[in-house]
């Protein structure tokens, strides 16, 4: 019987959070407002990190903080005031990559289990026993492995010790995140959570020459906007599912704290429906391709697999546009719905006119499209448009919805 796997979602914030849960999340990471990886995420004060973790709990869903910066000596008594702070939360697990780190969780919040995160470049099977041996109850792999190598390390890992693995977002230029580009022209380390993404910056030149191979020019392709050499695509395997689950990975984890609560909800949303769809019947599994539809309509940059199938060190592993392609308008979400008119009250995010065409996002199905026929405000009064962010309005539907549904932009 097919194991599974633990469906881990990004929460930048509580929005964030909540979004991730309500649309099948079965885990969630987040970082509190210090050592976390993620500086410029909202994040999550003290008090947000107790409030978080029971909302999760209170919905079956587990919470895990990171705290996978490298902290520096004199940093140190700031971090254990932190880890001291934690106790009562409930936290299920801290994602570490520094050794201090982990001694200092152990120490300070021994009930608490320890996720070694992908910052420590753990790359093999010898690497995940030494962790557990320390204490780890999981390891992040570094983003570089490819499917076989995940699987034999897999095979051979102890059945108390767990194995997670991004599956879908942003790749670094550098190897699983240990990067210096920020540092050295920002100042703005990386490695502590401040990461200016240089890596995405636009650099105009034509060929890079190493000093003693003068001969050996790399070329860097240019367009009217620059040249995208450090600008990795995206990673996305909604189309594999079937592989990952059967290598016996126990967290498929995505990638985006940093990203919107449409991008974590609609996400977390598609592979629920891939993993969910290929768990219930593997023998006639069949890959929707509404499912990759889906994870168009968010914030990204071209998809690949990464380092799954292959080394993407090839030119079309390289985007063909230095931005992101912009996911579709987050237009309002769902606040009730009255089963016996179909007119469902939502509160405005983006502005939306009668006459357009839209869509309807529910946890478990892809975007159902129609066309707003007419608008009323909150006392049932007809508007034409709801034009300002918070604004509470009211359309009928010709499906049935949920508090939490989303409603976006249509084609």
């Amino acid at each position: 019987m097919l194991k599974k796997p633990e469906l881990l979602a990004p929460a930048g914030n509580f929005e964030k959070l909540k979004a991730a849960v309500l649309y099948g999340a079965d885990a969630v990471y987040f970082a509190g407002d210090a050592f976390g990886m993620r500086a410029a995420a909202g994040n999550f004060t003290l008090k947000e990190i107790f409030e978080a973790v029971e909302y999760a709990h209170a919905h079956g869903a587990r919470a895990y903080l990171t705290v996978n910066t490298m902290p520096r000596t004199a940093e140190y008594p700031a971090l254990r005031e932190y880890l001291t702070s934690l106790r009562g939360s409930g936290i299920d697990a801290l994602i570490v990559s520094d050794l201090g780190v982990l001694a200092a969780a152990k120490e300070l919040l021994p009930e608490t289990e320890i996720h070694i995160s992908t910052q420590a470049s753990s790359v093999s099977l010898a690497d995940v026993l030494a962790w557990r041996a320390l204490g780890a109850r999981r390891v992040v792999l570094a983003r570089e492995l490819t499917l076989d190598e995940v699987a034999e390390i897999t095979a051979g890992t102890p059945a108390d010790t767990e194995i997670e693995c991004f599956i879908h977002g942003a790749m670094c230029v550098s190897y699983s995140g240990r990067c210096l580009l920020s540092n050295f022209f920002t100042g703005r380390d990386s490695n502590r959570g401040a990461c200016a993404q240089p890596c995405r910056w636009n650099y105009r030149t034509l060929e890079v020459v190493e000093e003693k191979r003068p001969n050996a020019p790399m070329p860097l392709y240019e367009d009217k906007d620059g040249t995208f050499i450090m600008s990795s695509r995206d990673m996305c395997m909604i189309e594999h599912i079937p592989e990952l689950v059967e290598s016996g990975i126990t967290s498929f984890k995505i990638e985006g704290r940093m990203k919107s609560a449409y991008y974590a909800a609609v996400v977390t949303n598609a592979y629920r429906m891939a993993i969910d769809a290929y768990l219930a019947d593997p023998a006639h599994y069949r890959f929707d391709p509404l499912w990759l539809r889906e994870l168009t309509s968010v914030s990204h940059r071209d998809y690949s697999t990464g380092y799954w199938f292959d080394a993407p060190r090839e030119e079309a592993n390289v985007c063909e546009n230095m931005g992101y392609i912009r996911e579709k308008a987050y237009i309002a979400t769902a606040l009730s719905y009255d089963e016996a008119s179909g007119v469902a009250t939502f509160v405005q995010r983006n502005k939306v006119s009668a006459g357009e065409c839209v869509e309807l996002i529910t946890p478990g199905k892809v975007g159902r499209a129609f066309t707003v026929e007419s608008l009323t405000d909150s006392e049932g009064t007809p508007i034409e448009s709801a034009p300002h962010p918070g604004m509470i309005f009211k359309l009928k539907t010709p499906f049935a919805v949920r508090e939490g549904d989303i409603l976006r932009g249509g084609n």
